[in-house]
């Protein structure tokens, strides 16, 4: 399967983005990434060090992630 490059500039983006909505997590997130899998992909935040524990640090992910893809034009 190929790989996705991830851009930069949309990644600070997402991340800026999630951060509005779930600013105490910003200053751990590091980057959205999609690991190839058989099938697609499997979206995540790489985080600094352990990710934050809790249903918001998912929140805060899931809105990062949602928020790439759309900045990107990626539909899945």
């Amino acid at each position: 399967m190929q790989s996705i490059e991830i851009d930069p500039e949309l990644n600070r983006l997402a991340l800026a983005e999630a951060a509005q909505r779930y600013p105490e997590f910003a200053e751990h997130a590091l980057r959205v990434v999609a690991r190839p899998l058989l099938r697609g992909f499997a979206w995540q935040l790489e985080w600094k060090g352990a990710p934050p524990p809790g249903q918001q640090a998912w929140e805060f992910q899931n809105t990062a992630i949602r928020a790439y893809k759309r900045l990107a034009g990626i539909m899945e």
